[in-house]
């Protein structure tokens, strides 16, 4: 891997990137509970063929806090914000839960700066749900933190084990529960309402890019059989289901993951 550099970019709020190579632009996205380092074994895998970036968005990692409350929208206007500085008309997206979201939002406001999308343990938004469950969604996730006043840190523990697959390693379990001990609780928070009640999905069907969904056997979150329907939304695209994953695939089999994503990118490249 070239020489690994950290920086923070754009300003208010300001977003801290991590970032490695050259060539095209490869930018990966965290979920909910993570941040740039669930990435690290990507970015030096992947830095061997693109300009690698994995950002900490908007309230996450080393990214400022903002004022006020959050439109879902802002995370795909951040995004095109890191293209700019680094010069890129086009990118390649990679994003996981959240950030397959985010990348598919960014492909709705952004389509002509998409070369490609793959699309990680993730779903098409909270559109069908009613406004009964969005709120049970929220709630769910909300009380901990603001009603029974506990921190990141005192949840983190019990979250990683719903979301990490039945093979996964101590330290691999450990490594997904630092990561959420890092979150900034009312970031979080106001993640957590933005993402379920955001209503301005992507129309799957409208996506003309290079698409590969990589979906984990053992989620329980977005199951892949979520991803298969996805995947018979959008024309040539390619799906994928990782044996013995949960949820944080990229981390829990990052070899077989490094691989079906790697593979696709070569061949899209150009």
């Amino acid at each position: 891997m070239t020489e690994l550099r950290t920086e923070r970019i754009l300003a208010k709020p300001a977003i801290a990137v991590d970032h490695a190579g050259e060539g095209e632009l490869l930018v990966l996205m965290h979920g909910i509970g993570g941040n740039r380092t669930n990435w690290t074994e990507q970015v030096e895998a992947f830095s061997k063929h693109f300009h690698t970036v994995s950002w900490d968005a908007r309230g996450y990692g080393d990214s400022d806090d903002y004022e006020g409350p959050l439109d879902f929208g802002d995370f795909a206007r951040d995004l095109a914000g890191v293209l700019d500085h680094f010069g890129a008309e086009k990118a390649h997206l990679c994003g996981l839960s959240m950030g397959g979201r985010i990348a598919q939002d960014f492909y709705r406001q952004f389509p002509e700066r998409v070369k490609t999308l793959t699309l990680v343990a993730t779903f098409a938004g909270f559109r069908n749900f009613s406004s009964e469950e969005r709120q049970r969604f929220i709630n769910l996730r909300k009380k901990p933190l603001v009603e029974e006043g506990k921190e990141p840190k005192d949840i983190a523990p019990v979250v990683a084990k719903t979301l990490i697959g039945p093979s996964a390693s101590e330290n691999k379990f450990q490594r997904l529960v630092q990561s959420m001990e890092r979150l900034h609780k009312e970031s979080y928070v106001k993640t957590i309402e933005a993402s379920t009640l955001y209503d301005k999905a992507l129309e799957l069907e409208t996506v003309k890019v290079p698409t590969c969904l990589v979906f984990g056997e053992h989620d329980s979150l977005t199951r892949p059989e979520t991803g298969k329907a996805m995947a018979d939304r959008i024309t040539g695209s390619a799906f994928h289901v990782v044996p013995r994953s949960g949820h944080l695939i990229n981390i829990e089999e990052p070899e077989i993951f490094n691989r079906i994503v790697m593979d696709f990118l070569l061949a899209n490249r150009g």
